[in-house]
């Protein structure tokens, strides 16, 4: 290996995963210093959610999907042959990722034999498996993995982003405007999110969410409760907000533009999260801040890191975790029997052992 190596990473698709590789990129960081030259392969709106980081020297946006075509694989391809890594990293697990990093040119392709891709491989790492089956890990492990494999020492599995002056203004103006001076402006901030990304599956609905604002501004009566959503989440958002009807459970909803940037600045100030398993919870991780996990459908093996402060719920069914996007079965059990007050008495106990937010450590 070239005494300063160029590394690429392969980054996943989803936010969530994408924030559970943040310890491995610190890894390599801290391993190579800056004698390495460690480029991101990543979707352009990732670079948002990075922004403030220390870990990247460069990135090169590929989304498959994307309209424009420098994007698309053949492109993306051609700009990595251009500039050929010694090593690439390949966190996917799926066979596209695998087949960029070859027609890339790396010299050295790490990754795991998963879906048929072994043969794009020259390092390929064996998953671990009991009684057949692959082991579920964690992004955060998964990732870990592949730097330990080139020779970087491990390092907790601690999540990690940053924000920047222009993010908290952003949250400083919104929260103004959504809650006034007269509304308990300097009150817990309690965020929720139901994000539906991945499927209806993990959704814990507007009604549930609404009757536990309602219940919280009760027993907390300077609470403030802000529903998070993203751009395709509005209406989602404004539902909760409408069954909640009080004036202290407001939305971001009506907000012209909902980038990373304000998402981060309000989940790092958030006293407490409460989520379905879902890119915005490992933001939240990431910034240490305590958060109650509805998983339903989910194994939460599959999203472990080190995070404090953190209540997990997860009910124990036979069906349960599916994994799938939507109920096999109709019943959204795993979802549906989570009851409002278990999440409301998690939620008060987290925070009385949590502590309010500007005490905690960033």
């Amino acid at each position: 290996m070239p005494a300063a190596p160029h590394i690429v990473v392969i980054l996943p698709r989803w936010v969530g995963d994408l924030v559970m590789t943040t310890p491995m990129l610190q890894a390599l960081r801290d391993h190579y210093g800056t004698s390495a030259r460690i480029t991101g392969v990543m979707k352009p709106m990732f670079a948002e959610l990075l922004e403030g980081t220390p870990w990247l020297d460069d990135a090169v946006f590929y989304d498959r999907r994307n309209r424009d075509p420098s994007r698309r694989f053949a492109a993306v391809a051609r700009r990595l042959r251009a500039d050929r890594a010694d090593i690439a990293l390949i966190v996917p697990n799926s066979l596209s990722s695998a087949a960029l990093a070859f027609a890339g040119g790396a010299r050295r392709r790490v990754g795991f034999a998963r879906h048929w891709r072994q043969l794009l491989l020259t390092d390929p790492l064996v998953p671990l498996r009991e009684r057949g089956r692959i082991v579920p890990v964690s992004t955060a492990e998964h990732a870990m993995d592949l730097a330990a494999h080139i020779g970087v020492p491990r390092r907790p599995l601690r999540l990690e982003l940053a924000t920047t002056a222009a993010d908290e203004a952003l949250a400083d103006a919104m929260l103004a405007r959504l809650f006034p001076r007269g509304e308990a402006a300097d009150g817990p901030l309690v965020v929720f999110n139901d994000n539906g990304a991945f499927g209806p599956a993990k959704s814990w609905g507007a009604e549930r969410f609404a009757a536990l604002g309602r219940q919280l501004v009760e027993r907390l009566p300077r609470a403030r409760v802000l529903v998070h959503c993203g751009p395709g989440d509005r209406d989602d958002a404004r539902a909760i907000v409408r069954a909640a009807d009080h004036p202290a459970v407001q939305s971001m909803a009506d907000e012209e533009q909902l980038p990373f940037g304000l998402a981060k600045a309000i989940l790092r100030r958030a006293d407490i999260l409460v989520t379905s398993d879902s890119g915005p919870r490992h933001i939240a991780a990431a910034f240490r801040t305590p958060t109650v996990v509805l998983f339903g459908p989910m194994d939460p093996r599959l999203s472990r890191s080190e995070q404090p402060h953190l209540r997990e719920i997860a009910l124990d069914l036979p069906c349960a975790p599916c994994g799938r996007r939507t109920c096999p079965l109709g019943h959204h059990d795993c979802m549906r029997l989570v009851t409002v007050d278990d999440v409301s008495r998690s939620v008060l106990a987290l925070l009385d052992a949590a502590g309010p937010a500007t005490a905690r450590v960033a």
